[in-house]
């Protein structure tokens, strides 16, 4: 708990109405979207600017009190839950699109403004900002630059950290430093931008963010193919891109997904497919016709049942949204539900969904998959009770068996969820000793009393190697 003199500093700065530390305010921001991690802040602030996010930063130095920075909460890797207590600093008082630069192609924004909001604008000047998360209609920009967060157009057009130019930060110390700008080339030092974007809060807190524009695609198309198992659905896969076709969205649906899709959205989804591909592609309309026909010949070739192409934009649109509710429509089965987003190499999919149904089976819980098939990220989505703590063993089981095989077939522990504290203990296996040493000295460098999101990427023990039957390896 903060004693009153330090109460007094931090109201001095934002005045009593933007600080809280009531049980029913700890209470709440004790948790984020990680199921099994909650832990109480000793109080909750809202600052308005960056030179109050400096003052902040200065009281918390100087009483070695922890700063968590949070956007809505929704990351699934326990980064934003207060592990060691301190402050949770919310940034509902600084959501505002500052600029939309149409010359440059840019759009500066405060750290607390929605995803969708920032797309909507976008797309209101007839531009386009293709990061799509499936939160998107709560997340923050500053939660997906923290989390260098993916999504369903990732494929083609790369994920938050491909969009991000410069950004505005308090660090540590409470210096603000600028990075990057509205600059199509700089190599003036390191690249402090890309080490900002994906480090979790843990080295500076983002005050401010110049993104990156480009211009709308002229038209949209989008279709469902389906298979009768996952393994032809991975095998497509491969063939479009083989074939050098990249859409704009390539996502995959198992069978148990998809019915618990179709139960929630109710849409007429062909739930008896084994599996589904939602294809969809963006550009000039010629072009985006030939890779819609190339694609549906491609998928009949590897033993689709059927392709379908969405008749009008409100059909696609429906497609869209049911896939990204998968992970409502699944929350709904169990009182835990657990989405993970082991990632591999495009080749390797077919092998890395036939071993997650393996591992499912071996450590007998039950895990559906879907994903971003485009890009190698899969979703496998375990439906469990926290409570009952025998299954939550052979799930933790077999979630490390799952990012063991992923790290073995050239993947890595996540491709767009973040490490938190939940991934920390795997992070070794992905970059070895020396790599979490390297890192490790980063964050020593630019956080040295450790207020900065400490507790986050870096576990105090490493797992050990699980592999599939039992057993371990180093």
């Amino acid at each position: 708990m903060l004693d009153q003199t330090i109460k007094e500093q931090l109201t001095a700065i934002t005045g009593e109405e933007r600080f809280s530390d009531t049980h029913e305010q700890r209470v709440v921001y004790s948790y984020d979207a990680t199921p099994g991690f909650q832990s109480e802040p000793d109080g909750v602030i809202r600052p308005a600017s960056v030179q109050e996010v400096q003052q902040i930063i200065n009281v918390c130095r100087e009483h070695r009190i922890p700063v968590i920075p949070r956007g809505s909460g929704t990351n699934l890797c326990a980064g934003t839950v207060p592990s060691q207590g301190g402050i949770v600093m919310v940034f509902t008082h600084m959501n505002q699109i500052l600029e939309v630069d149409k010359e440059n192609l840019t759009m500066t924004v405060q750290p607390g403004v929605i995803t969708l909001d920032i797309t909507k604008r976008a797309e209101a000047e007839g531009l386009f900002y293709p990061p799509d998360p499936s939160s998107m209609k709560i997340s923050t920009i500053a939660g997906n630059i923290n989390e260098n967060s993916g999504g369903l157009r990732g494929l083609k057009y790369g994920v938050t950290k491909d969009y991000v130019l410069g950004l505005e930060a308090v660090l540590a110390n409470g210096e603000v430093i600028r990075t990057g700008g509205k600059l199509a080339k700089d190599t003036a030092g390191y690249d402090f931008t890309k080490l900002l974007t994906g480090a979790e809060g843990t080295l500076g807190i983002v005050t401010e963010a110049i993104l990156k524009l480009v211009p709308k695609p002229e038209t949209k198309q989008t279709a469902l193919a389906l298979f009768h198992n996952m393994e032809q659905a991975a095998e497509s896969v491969s063939a479009i891109i083989a074939d050098k076709i990249i859409p704009a969205t390539l996502e995959f649906v198992d069978q148990p997904t998809l019915q618990a899709v179709e139960d929630f959205a109710q849409i007429g989804l062909p739930v008896e497919a084994g599996a589904v591909l939602l294809m969809e592609q963006d550009g000039e309309p010629e072009v985006v016709q030939r890779h819609m026909e190339a694609m549906q010949q491609i998928c009949k070739e590897h033993g689709a049942i059927s392709v379908r192409l969405a008749q009008n934009e409100e059909e696609a649109a429906a497609l869209t949204e049911a896939r990204r509710s998968a992970l409502t429509a699944l929350a709904r089965r169990r009182p835990t539900t657990l989405l993970e987003d082991a990632t591999v190499p495009r080749s390797k999919l077919a092998e890395m969904v036939r071993f997650i149904e393996e591992t499912a089976a071996a450590y007998e819980v039950e895990i559906c998959t879907f994903g971003h098939a485009g890009d190698g990220n899969l979703h496998p989505t375990c439906m469990t009770d926290v409570r009952d703590h025998a299954e939550m063993e052979r799930v933790e089981e077999a979630f490390a068996a799952i990012f063991a095989k992923a790290v073995d077939l050239g993947g890595t522990i996540t491709g767009e969820h973040g490490v938190g504290e939940m991934k920390s203990p795997y992070l070794e296996w992905k970059l070895g000793h020396a790599g979490v040493e390297a890192m490790k000295a980063v964050k020593q460098a630019l956080d040295p009393d450790n207020i900065l999101n400490p507790g986050k990427i870096f576990a105090k023990d490493t797992k050990k190697r699980i592999v599939l039957g039992g057993g371990s390896r180093g």
